[in-house]
């Protein structure tokens, strides 16, 4: 008899489920009973607000909404990754707009979901092959290096390497996410797209900013504190940031996004494709030399310098050489306009003032990096060695610097790490691109090597990676430098096996 009464309620919970399929999966709430559904959770969230306020009711849509997406990161993580890179690229312009709301939070609870979904995902299919490289050997010791960093004796301050460690070390694990998640050509294109799309985004957004003015709120940070305006208005003219914190993240970006569009041109695009990349790049260069930034005026020339080496044929030379000769009259002709004059200092680095300043500073902190191999710990500098530890030696050294920054927070052992770290990756692209037999593939594959070469380069003169969403998109074009060339051999390996099977059946 309780046999019997079980099969009956499972028959019921069975028919149910079915029932209940019906109306939201497949007719997606488009009946009488979404339409109950609905109206019931509007009366109630109108009953919140009436009865406990605004505020939570506000909470009470936060969750309607928040709780569908961590399902859905967890559940559908490539989605998220396409809402991670999106946010990551966008986030300081949140915050200027006035978003009040820790969003680097949101970034990094969004990056411990990605890490929960791949550990899911790793115990039903275990896949841990893709990840026997030089790269992520290589990754995980500077990953750990900075860890043990919470342990140096002669840090001042924990909390600043709490506050340092999420956007230097923690943040290298979505190189991780960024191998296994992206496992398809038509992904990488998805993803490109989306790269290209926000990047024209903030080139027009900036070429508004010169053209135009800025806005409201823009204008409101501009004048909010001294020191904005001392570093942003130079010669009478407003050096120009778009979406991003700061005219140098700025023009890296746009330099970034201009290498990867001259490597889509190698993929085999049609000519229409082809003259919308042109149209691209020219959008991208002359966006960023509104930005006044010199060290990235230096930055696509020498990209471009790696590109002729690597494919070195005649039209890539004539291009170089082209380029050169333009480069060349621009540094040298006579100018009144300041953002040229800006440009023509970057290439006389001896008669700039503030070069040599730099000089002098770095210098200066030799003696105090050779004598601590670990450095000063994480934070030591910049705003948060002026919050942590005001007293400190190194709270008011100004590294400027990514390598700089790097010998006086974490010492020569961790600068040689970290120069080994980008060896590496810059290695693994170079064979790579050479191996890879398919055009988009190789593309793919070239781009992400300049990208990472034209970062470490900028990463002398100022500090390339460490800012979103620089710090975002370097770990996914070396996750693409890795991936490329998984894709290739998985198409290479069905291609043998069928002309295998092929001669078999012969």
């Amino acid at each position: 008899m309780a046999s019997r009464h079980n099969e009956m309620n499972a028959s019921l919970f069975q028919s149910f489920k079915e029932w209940l399929q019906q109306r939201v999966m497949t007719e997606k709430m488009h009946n009488p009973f979404g339409l109950l559904v609905l109206s019931g959770i509007s009366i109630a969230l109108a009953f919140v607000i009436f009865k406990f306020g605004l505020i939570p009711g506000v909470l009470a849509v936060g969750a309607m909404i928040g709780l569908p997406m961590v399902v859905a990161l967890v559940l559908y993580p490539r989605f998220g990754l396409i809402v991670y890179l999106s946010l990551g690229y966008l986030i300081m312009w949140f915050f200027k707009l006035g978003v009040n709301f820790p969003l680097g939070t949101l970034m990094d609870g969004m990056m411990a979901l990605f890490m929960l979904s791949f550990f899911i995902a790793q115990k039903k299919k275990p896949n841990w092959a893709i990840y026997k490289s030089p790269v992520t050997v290589m990754m995980l010791v500077w990953i750990i290096y900075n860890l043990l960093e919470v342990l140096n004796p002669t840090a001042e301050s924990k909390t600043a390497w709490i506050y340092t460690v999420r956007t230097v070390a923690i943040v290298m694990f979505m190189y991780f996410i960024f191998v296994y998640y992206i496992d398809t050509k038509k992904f990488i294109k998805v993803i490109i797209k989306l790269w290209m799309g926000l990047a024209l985004f903030a080139a027009l957004y900036a070429i508004k900013q010169e053209q135009i003015g800025f806005f409201a709120f823009e204008e409101n940070y501009l004048h909010s504190d001294p020191g904005i305006e001392l570093l942003l208005f130079i010669g009478g003219v407003w050096r120009k940031f778009s979406i991003f914190s700061d005219p140098v993240a700025f023009s890296y970006n746009m330099v970034t996004a201009s290498l990867m569009a001259i490597a889509l041109l190698s993929s085999g695009v049609s000519k229409k494709k082809k003259i919308i990349l042109y149209i691209m790049i020219m959008l991208f260069i002359t966006a960023m030399l509104y930005s006044g930034t010199r060290g990235a005026y230096v930055l696509l020339p020498v990209a471009l310098l790696l590109l002729a080496i690597l494919k070195y044929n005649k039209k890539v030379i004539v291009i170089l050489l082209t380029t050169v000769v333009l480069g060349v009259t621009l540094i040298n002709i006579p100018t009144s306009n300041q953002t040229l004059f800006r440009f023509q200092s970057a290439f006389k680095p001896n008669d700039d003032a503030s070069f040599n300043l730099r000089k002098m500073n770095q210098k200066k902190i030799q003696p105090y990096i050779l004598e601590h191999p670990m450095g000063g710990g994480l934070g030591a500098t910049g705003e948060w060695g002026k919050r942590f530890a005001p007293y400190s030696y190194l709270a008011n050294f100004p590294p400027d610097s990514g390598y700089v920054r790097v010998a006086v927070e974490l010492g020569w052992l961790g600068l040689f790490l970290f120069c080994a770290l980008m060896f590496t990756i810059m290695r693994a692209g170079v064979l790579n691109y050479y191996s890879i037999r398919d055009p988009q593939l190789k593309a793919y594959c070239l781009g992400a090597l300049l990208v990472v070469f034209a970062l470490n380069f900028g990463n002398y003169p100022q500090e390339a990676i460490v800012q979103y969403p620089s710090n975002v998109y370097f770990y996914l074009v070396a996750a693409l430098i890795t991936v490329t060339k998984r894709l290739d051999q998985q198409q290479n390996e069905a291609l043998c096996t069928a002309q295998e099977s092929l001669k078999t059946g012969i």
